[in-house]
């Protein structure tokens, strides 16, 4: 029987589809981030603008809301960064994604890791989150005077790859501050949070629902998870299979949404770190390679960009002065005049969301240089 053959345009429809970036969709906060499985959340704005850009009437106060109902939460996640998840999926996924911060302390920490005992710090950290949320340096001024000659530094980065702990949502409207409190997360949900390593079949469904059609190198990419080969084939009954236009294998889930490429996708803005980017070992189903550096930075670092025909087309920055704030939007190329005019309405809209209380809001298309 003939595998389906899926185009890098069907590719890409299928990806956007799934990440709300058709069209805007409804839903609660709680409802879309569990769509999405996790949102970047390092930095304060971008998961606040990717909420935005896909869901039908969003309010920065809703994401807030749902972090203070505790239904949210911004956690140390996948590949060791901060993300958004719904509570019951941070519960849930946490232990499949272990293994993967296991590996990534490994590798940062090396020999260090021999220079102190996890048991005693583990439960050391337990007993001072458990007085009261604090932060980072608060933990490392208390690990420099618990243990004067130790590395507090590699201890405090020890316990946020191991000991699963939330961020206290701050009482502003962007909800996380620079210096942000942290709790013990099974104290923060009232239920414990495993950490004893679980099968990644679910977390590859999951991850399937969010960004397939993928291969096992894609879902790796997403969870810094190694060897998932394996658990794809341990799957392969309950999935379907295509090839793409490079002869490779793709997965997916049956009744996954796949509209054909020729479905029109609209001008979308994206924040930095956003997860569509992220997400995939081969990204030209989202961009060229051509432009990828453009984007992503030898820093690691990862601009806010912009979609047109479902692929990043060009970069954006806000900046307000006094009370007039600027969209200022950097196209790859020439782009038509339709496109500009769909730019314009759109970045206009973004930046009334950004800077509600501005008096004036200006949106510039650069011209390529």
């Amino acid at each position: 029987m003939a595998v389906a053959a899926l185009t890098l345009r069907d590719l890409n429809r299928a990806t956007l589809a799934r990440q709300m970036l058709l069209r805007r969709e409804r839903g609660t906060v709680a409802a879309v981030v569990s769509r999405l499985v996790a949102m970047q959340a390092q930095l304060a704005r971008p998961p606040f603008v990717g909420l935005w850009t896909r869901t039908e009437g969003f309010r920065r106060a809703d994401l807030h809301a749902a972090l203070v109902a505790r239904k949210l939460v911004r956690v140390t996640s996948l590949r060791g960064t901060l993300h958004l998840m719904t509570a019951a999926d941070f519960v849930g996924l946490r232990g499949a994604i272990q293994p993967a911060l296991d590996k990534g302390l490994q590798s940062i920490l090396k020999d260090r890791l021999e220079t102190f005992d996890a048991a005693a710090v583990t439960a050391e950290t337990r007993t001072f989150f458990g007085k009261a949320p604090a932060t980072f340096d608060a933990l490392r001024i208390h690990f420099k005077k618990k243990y004067p000659k130790g590395d507090e530094r590699a201890m405090a980065y020890a316990m946020r790859l191991t000991l699963p702990l939330v961020q206290v949502p701050a009482d502003t409207a962007w909800s996380f501050p620079a210096a942000a409190d942290f709790a013990l997360a099974d104290e923060w949900l009232g239920k414990p949070v495993p950490t004893a390593i679980q099968p990644a079949a679910t977390l590859i469904l999951r991850y399937l629902a969010a960004f397939g059609p993928a291969t096992p190198a894609d879902a790796q990419t997403w969870s810094a998870l190694g060897g998932l080969r394996e658990a794809f084939e341990a799957l392969r009954p309950k999935l379907v299979t295509f090839r793409d236009e490079r002869k490779r294998e793709l997965f997916d889930l049956p009744d996954a949404p796949r509209p054909s490429g020729d479905t029109p996708a609209p001008v979308r803005f994206l924040p930095e770190f956003d997860n569509l980017l992220l997400s995939h070992d081969d990204r030209t189903r989202v961009i060229a390679d051509a432009h990828r550096s453009r984007v992503f930075s030898k820093n690691l670092q990862v601009k806010a960009a912009f979609l047109v025909d479902g692929l990043v087309a060009g970069t954006w920055k806000a900046e307000r002065k006094k009370k007039a704030a600027t969209l200022t939007i950097e196209p790859f190329a020439a782009v038509p005049k339709k496109i500009t005019g769909a730019l314009e309405e759109e970045g206009d809209a973004l930046l009334q969301f950004l800077e509600s209380d501005a008096e004036s809001r200006n949106v510039i298309v650069k011209r390529p240089a």
